[in-house]
């Protein structure tokens, strides 16, 4: 059990029996009333989300979800296929399990798996990869210094925003947490 006053964005807990991700959270005490903590918690089974507000001394139940380790193999349309390490079973997911993740995915890549009654509810990449730039505009020579970022398409079809001096081909440090370029490699 968790109190609400010790919610965190990214735990875990059950609301209404389903397991939830919490995205936002912020504990309020407005002027002469009591103290409230309202959460934006997003459902991993189907991913609808909700604004919740709860008492500061109310308990939640942690959600407690199997996690494997799984290697990304191809992908074919619309779905990712992955090995399971463990039991070399393969898994077919869809680009809505594993929402902004995908455009990380990188052939032979592990990532883990949080699993939820048997079934894929989201995937955990790893926090830093490494990705080629497909396409950016040029960078001009003896142009003024700028302190702009522009637009990059790396080899998953994810576009970031990098530095002036980067260029096609270079391969680049992508933070998979905030999407952001961290260092050119």
């Amino acid at each position: 059990m968790i109190v609400a006053t010790q919610l965190r964005v990214g735990n875990l807990v059950l609301y209404n029996g389903k397991p939830h991700r919490v995205a936002a959270m912020q504990h309020r005490t407005p002027g002469n009333l009591r103290g409230f903590v309202q959460a934006k918690l997003v459902n991993i089974e189907n991913g609808s989300n909700q604004e919740v507000r709860f008492a500061t001394d109310e308990k939640l139940e942690k959600a407690q979800l199997d996690q494997h380790k799984l290697q990304f193999s191809y992908k074919a349309g619309d779905e990712f296929n992955f090995m399971n390490q463990e039991s070399y079973e393969m898994i077919a997911l869809a680009r809505d399990v594993l929402g902004d993740s995908a455009g990380y995915l990188t052939d032979g890549m592990v990532i883990t798996a949080d699993y939820w009654e048997g079934r894929v509810v989201g995937i955990e990449p790893p926090m830093f990869v490494e990705l080629e730039v497909k396409e950016t505009t040029p960078n001009i020579k003896g142009a003024a210094v700028q302190n702009t970022n522009k637009p990059a398409i790396l080899e998953t079809g994810l576009e970031i925003k990098v530095p002036p001096y980067i260029e096609e081909g270079d391969r680049v440090k992508v933070d998979t947490r905030t999407g952001e370029f961290v260092e050119r490699v």
